[in-house]
């Protein structure tokens, strides 16, 4: 049995071995769920016309591939350590300095999470005026707080009863079956406008492989500081590195994909509009927007255990349920713009951040022993950081063609583990 007290910071405390319930199949149906959105579909969508369709393609699987790796990695982690990502945060950078990585990564979960609400009552208002309601200026409002009050709902209860129960038995069929009839609908459209000459089809330049990399490789970097917070709850480090790789890469392709095959033959500068245009699109949009859910409450349970790690009087699920309000809040007031500069700018935060990380912990190193041993600052991995971050805004200025998230990443995790500390 567990012999955590109410009081103990959790984030920064190993997992006991009782709360180690996650198989191979719990990562896999999680972590393909979280990478399963109208997000991911929009941002693939941004792939086009630039890119032509085999070149948006070949970044869509080889982007995917890496970055849910790198998910996956970073879950095994969090699963051979037991420890949360702030925990993680607390081994590398030391105790005290570990504290803005964590504020920063908990800003951008509430970011997150206010643009799943945003996607999920924009999807709800365009679902209920094609249905022949919804008509009114105050629906928007309704339907923020209606998604806002089942994510505070589901952040009430337990994290692993939701993974294993919810989404795993339930959420998951539903959303794949509702992929393969938007993949069907949408590849007979391709059909009968030539699918041959979509698959040739050149781009129109303006983005080129190597950046669109970066912008696949962004969505499942914005998972890296939330993997270990569930990871850590497995049996097993290998089957939550193949669980979480396969199910993120899968789900990352597929939605990726779909967005661009959205784009080729329904051109349209809303996404919903488009999905809802499909045949049997209604019902398929209305399942995916239930899965939505899970996007924005991991957004939620993962700000609350970084929370936590900062002001352990509070338990995760009070500051669960107060970031989960923080989001709904925003949600009311901040419009939808732009997601490219929001997902890149994460991505140039976060890619050093990790590859420090991995460059540290990773091969067997002990992030527990570590975690024991952490000072204040170590000053090492900070510089390392910090010039990755800078590393990553300088590439494009100078050599735009090799992308930037590749290369920071390469850059931090060699530097990282060359300047490891030697174990005595």
């Amino acid at each position: 049995m567990s012999t955590r007290t109410p009081s103990a910071n959790e984030a920064l405390t190993p997992i006991a071995a009782d709360q180690r319930v996650f198989r191979w199949h719990d990562h896999a149906s999680l972590w393909f769920s979280l990478g399963v959105g109208l997000l991911v579909m929009q941002v693939g969508a941004y792939l086009m016309p630039a890119l032509g369709t085999q070149e948006a393609m070949l970044a869509i699987v080889a982007g995917s591939l890496l970055g849910a790796g790198l998910l996956g990695w970073v879950a095994k982690i969090g699963c051979d350590s037991g420890l949360a990502s702030a925990g993680l945060m607390h081994a590398v950078y030391g105790r005290t300095f570990a504290r803005l990585p964590i504020v920063l990564n908990i800003v951008q979960l509430i970011g997150w999470g206010t643009f799943e609400l945003v996607v999920m009552r924009d999807a709800s208002v365009a679902i209920g005026r094609q249905a022949g309601g919804m008509a009114g200026a105050h629906w928007p409002v309704l339907a923020t707080l209606l998604w806002g009050g089942v994510v505070l709902l589901l952040i009430s209860g337990s994290m692993v009863q939701l993974v294993r129960r919810i989404i795993a038995r339930v959420a998951l069929p539903l959303v794949v079956l509702s992929l393969l009839w938007l993949s069907w609908q949408f590849l007979g459209l391709a059909q009968t406008q030539g699918l041959e000459q979509l698959w040739q089809r050149k781009g129109a330049g303006g983005m080129g492989v190597m950046p669109a990399l970066d912008l696949v490789i962004a969505m499942p970097i914005s998972w890296l500081p939330l993997v270990a917070d569930y990871a850590r709850h497995g049996r097993h480090g290998g089957a939550a590195l193949r669980g979480a790789w396969t199910g993120y890469a899968l789900a990352n392709m597929w939605c990726y994909a779909l967005g661009v095959l959205i784009a080729l033959t329904l051109p349209s500068k809303d996404l919903v509009t488009a999905l809802l245009l499909a045949q049997g699109g209604l019902i398929a949009l209305s399942l995916i927007l239930i899965d939505e859910v899970d996007n924005a409450y991991g957004d939620a349970y993962s700000g609350a255990v970084s929370s936590h790690s900062l002001l352990p009087r509070w338990s995760v699920r009070q500051w669960g349920m107060v970031v989960a309000l923080a989001c709904t809040l925003l949600a009311l007031v901040l419009p939808m713009h732009s997601l490219e500069p929001f997902l890149l700018l994460l991505s140039s935060v976060f890619v050093p951040l990790f590859g420090v990380i991995l460059g540290r912990l990773a091969f067997g190193a002990d992030a527990g022993a570590l975690l024991q041993q952490a000072g204040k600052a170590h000053a090492a991995p900070i510089a390392i950081w910090l010039a990755g971050v800078a590393f990553y805004h300088l590439l494009p200025k100078v050599a735009p063609a090799l992308g930037s998230a590749l290369p920071t990443l390469a850059l931090s995790f060699a530097l990282a583990w060359a300047t490891r500390p030697t174990n005595r």
